[in-house]
């Protein structure tokens, strides 16, 4: 019985493990590959050298040349309006508050700035419909519609295609999917997204400010936009490894010559690149501890246990020998040893001879027969 209790013990151990190494693939590795509640807040760098672009300073517009820029993104998690939202976005979805600001780097001069907020879909990370998102890049909040990947693609992501949202254009743009490439020790997939002379949706008094200090005589005109865009995307996490965007921004006015506004190539900083490889190998080796070390070896261990288990429950308790077997002469008699004959034997004290019968021995009693007469005794009658 004891044997079976330990068994049993045993082989519920091994079971309990193999539930719990399920549990961790079906359960807890899905979970990780979503986008996390308690999200760090994140900041990138951006650095174009030698970049043309656009000042306005208390309303006088001038055009900057051969000047370095330095771009810098802030995403903050907003846990309570995360927690606030309701419907199909509840426990689906997260809120993003990104802040952006370029600015010069030899006088810091503030060039261009935009504060947004937005909800991403907590599986593949694009942008998803939510009331309260926002634009502002003058002060005033904007109502639109983010979608597709804004700031990061979805978990082992595919080598494939992706929307991917512009914000110029407030609209998104097919990036194809170009090969492999090595940042800091990790393969990622490369993506491009190429917009090429595209008019930008801008407001009617924003162009006629710019005609007017640019392109006098003019009646109207268009702002032409030109991106090339490349990110480099950790596979496992989706995230941003590195990201290039080479932007050009002209007038062109009806009349007279176009006048160039932006012509930048903004690229990560090395210190950018390191820190958001180092965060995701990070995220690497938790995914792969908790979804294929950790539950191999609590399967193995479980499989264990329930053999172990299942032997030892199996397992008899040799039986014992009998107690009057233990006290009985261990030498078994020699059938072969010849037989000792009773006239080899010699007196004594311990002799096997029957000593004759006592002579002084009479019954007393009627029915017992006397004793038979000594030879001397039988004479002398």
């Amino acid at each position: 019985m004891k044997h079976r209790a330990v068994g049993a013990v045993l082989f519920g151990g091994g079971v309990l493990l193999l539930a719990l190494a399920a549990g961790l693939v079906f359960v807890v590795k899905p979970a990780m590959t979503k986008l996390p509640y308690d999200l760090e807040p994140a900041t990138s760098v951006a650095e174009a050298k030698g970049a043309t672009f656009l000042q306005i300073t208390n309303g006088a517009v001038d055009i900057v040349t051969q000047t370095d820029l330095r771009s810098t993104i802030q995403v903050t998690p907003e846990r309570a309006k995360t927690a606030a939202l309701s419907g199909d976005l509840a426990g689906d979805a997260v809120v993003w508050r990104v802040g952006q600001t370029v600015e010069r780097t030899d006088t810091k001069a503030l060039v261009s700035a935009y504060g947004a907020e937005l909800a991403l879909d907590r599986v593949s990370a694009a942008a998803v419909e939510w009331n309260e998102q926002f634009l502002d890049e003058s002060g005033t909040p904007e109502k639109i519609s983010f979608a597709g990947q804004v700031y990061k693609f979805p978990f082992n992501s595919a080598q494939g295609n992706y929307e991917v949202f512009d914000r110029d254009l407030r609209q998104t743009r097919m990036a194809e999917f170009q090969g492999t490439e090595d940042i800091n020790g990790i393969e990622a997939y490369r993506y491009e997204q190429v917009i090429t002379d595209e008019k930008l949706p801008l407001a009617t008094d924003r162009v006629a400010l710019l005609l007017g200090a640019l392109a006098p005589g003019s009646t109207s005109g268009d702002v032409v936009y030109s991106n090339t865009r490349t990110v480099w995307v950790d596979p496992v996490t989706g995230s941003y490894l590195k990201v290039r965007e080479q932007q050009k921004k002209v007038l062109v006015p009806n009349t007279g010559a176009p006048v160039t506004l932006l012509d930048a190539d903004f690229s990560y900083n090395e210190e950018t690149v390191a820190s958001s490889v180092e965060r995701a190998e990070e995220s690497r080796g938790q995914l792969t501890i908790l979804g294929v070390f950790a539950p191999l070896g609590i399967a193995v261990l479980g499989l264990v246990l329930i053999l172990v288990g299942l032997l030892v429950s199996r397992s008899r308790t040799p039986r014992t020998e009998p107690r009057h077997a233990a006290a009985a002469d261990p030498a078994p008699t020699r059938v072969d040893q010849p037989p000792v004959r009773d006239d080899a034997r010699e007196g004594g004290p311990l002799t096997d001879e029957i000593p004759p019968a006592t002579t002084n021995w009479k019954s007393e009693e009627s029915t017992v027969p006397s004793q038979r007469s000594a030879q001397g005794e039988s004479e002398k009658q």
